[in-house]
C-alpha cells in the first residue's frame, strides 16, 4: 500500500487545480484519482464564461483571484506552452425596470467596492459593443471589461500537466469505492486499483459528491441538474470582439457569447432538469425547447429570428440548495476536505478554489474565509442565496 501526503478524488478542473496548488505550496507526495480521464467529466461541458459579477459578494473575491490566473495562465504555471484559450471580450449585463434592477445595481457596486473595474453605460454604448442586439428596455447596463471566456478542458489539462511536472501522480480509470477510517478519522481510500493511504483526502467529485454521504453518513446536499446549450447561426456574426452578454430581462435570464467567432452560444440561467442519478451523458433537447429559447433570443437579437441551429449539447451542474459550493473540512469526518456544489460556477472559480482547498488541506491560512461556504450553513440556515433567483448569476 502506497502512502501520500494528500489524495485528491477527481481530475476535473477543480481537482486538477487542487493538485497543482498542493504541490506548489509544498506537498511532496500527492495522488489524484479519476474514474475516467483528466477533464472528461462535466468540465468538458462548460460554456467557459469568465466574469467576476456575482450577487453573492463572497464569490466576487474568489472570481477576482481566479481571473488573475486566467489572464496569465502560462505565466502562472511557469510554462509558455500553456493556454487557457482566453478570449478577453468583456461582459455586459442588463436589467429592465423590475425586480432584477436593484439586485443588479447592488452587485455592480459590490464589484466596485472590491476594486474591480465596472462601467455603467447607456444603450448607445452597449449597442456599439454588441451591434447585433438592442437595449431599448434596459434600465441599467453594467460592463466589465476584464472578462470573457476560455476553454475548461484546456485549463483542467493545463493544471494537471503542471501538477505532474511538480511530482503529482495522476491515475486515470480508477474508481474510488470507499474512504478508509481509523479511530474516527480518514486514513486513505480503497479503489478499483487497490488501497492508497493518506491522512488527508480532498473530494472534488462534482455531481458524484453523493458518494460522500454513502461513505460517511454525513448528508450531502447536492443534486445533478441537466442544462441545454445551443449554438445558433444567424445572418449576422457574433464575433469574438463582441462581449459576453447576460440578459436579466428575458424569461430564461439568457447568457450568450461568441462561439467559433461567428455563431452564438446561448443557454438559460434558470433551474434545469433534475436527474434521478448523477449522469453526465448527453441528454435529449426537444425542438420545442429550441423554439422557446430561439424566440427569447430574437427578442434581444432581432436578426436571429432567422437563425438556424448549428449544434447543441447538454451539461450537468452539481447543485446545492442555495446554488453555491460547499468548501472546506467536514467537522464530522477529520481528514476529509470537500469542494462540491458549484452549480455552474466551478470553472470560473477553479484557480481560486483550488488554491484555498490546498491551503486548507496543508493547514495554511486561506486566501479567503471558507466559513461562508461551510457545510454547516445548511443546518444553521445561513445560506448564500443569490439575489437574481435560483439558476442565475449567484
Amino acid at each position: 500500500m502506497q502512502s501520500f501526503d494528500a489524495i485528491v478524488i477527481g481530475a476535473g478542473v477543480i481537482g486538477s487545480s487542487v493538485a497543482y496548488h498542493l504541490a506548489r505550496l509544498g506537498a511532496q507526495k500527492v495522488l489524484v484519482l479519476d474514474r475516467l480521464q483528466i477533464g472528461s467529466g462535466t468540465s468538458t461541458q462548460s460554456s467557459g464564461i469568465l466574469r467576476t459579477h456575482y450577487s453573492v459578494i463572497e464569490n466576487v473575491e474568489l472570481a477576482k483571484r481566479s481571473w488573475s490566473v486566467f489572464n496569465d495562465f502560462a505565466g502562472y504555471l511557469g510554462d509558455e506552452e500553456m493556454s487557457a484559450g482566453l478570449v478577453k471580450c468583456g461582459y455586459l449585463i442588463c436589467s429592465p425596470d423590475g425586480p432584477k434592477l436593484a439586485p443588479l445595481r447592488a452587485a455592480l457596486e459590490g464589484q466596485r467596492s472590491m476594486g474591480i473595474e465596472v462601467q455603467l453605460i447607456d444603450a448607445a454604448a452597449a449597442r456599439e459593443m454588441l451591434p447585433i442586439a438592442h437595449f431599448d428596455d434596459a434600465a441599467l447596463i453594467g460592463y466589465e471589461p476584464e472578462a470573457g471566456f476560455a476553454d475548461a478542458y484546456l485549463v483542467a489539462t493545463g493544471f494537471a500537466r503542471a501538477a505532474r511536472r511538480l511530482g503529482v501522480k495522476i491515475m486515470e480509470g480508477v474508481n474510488v469505492e470507499r474512504l478508509l477510517m481509523d479511530g474516527g478519522r480518514v486514513v486513505g481510500v480503497e479503489t478499483s486499483q487497490g488501497t492508497f493511504l493518506s491522512p488527508t483526502v480532498i473530494s472534488t467529485q462534482n455531481i458524484w459528491a453523493g458518494d460522500i454521504e454513502r461513505w460517511t453518513g454525513v448528508p450531502t446536499p447536492v443534486k445533478a441538474e441537466r442544462h441545454a446549450v445551443l449554438a445558433l447561426e444567424g445572418p449576422e456574426a457574433y464575433s469574438f470582439k463582441m462581449p459576453v452578454f447576460k440578459d436579466l430581462g428575458s424569461p430564461g435570464m439568457l447568457y450568450c457569447r461568441s462561439y467559433g467567432g461567428n455563431q452564438m452560444l446561448v443557454s438559460e440561467g434558470t433551474v434545469g432538469e433534475t436527474l434521478a442519478q448523477p449522469d453526465n451523458e448527453q441528454g435529449d433537447i426537444s425542438m420545442d425547447y429550441v423554439v422557446e429559447v430561439g424566440a427569447q433570443v430574437a427578442e434581444r437579437f432581432p436578426s436571429f429570428g432567422e437563425a438556424g441551429l448549428a449544434s447543441s449539447w447538454t451539461g450537468v451542474y452539481d447543485v446545492t440548495p442555495d446554488w453555491n459550493p460547499v468548501l472546506g473540512r467536514l467537522p464530522d469526518v477529520p481528514g476529509l476536505i470537500v469542494g462540491y456544489g458549484f452549480s455552474g460556477h466551478g470553472f470560473k472559480l477553479s484557480p481560486g478554489v483550488g488554491r484555498v482547498l490546498a491551503q486548507e488541506a496543508l493547514g495554511l491560512p486561506t486566501d479567503v474565509s471558507l466559513a461562508p461556504y461551510a457545510h454547516e450553513r445548511f443546518r444553521s440556515g445561513h445560506l448564500l442565496s443569490g439575489k437574481y433567483g435560483l439558476g442565475a448569476v449567484s
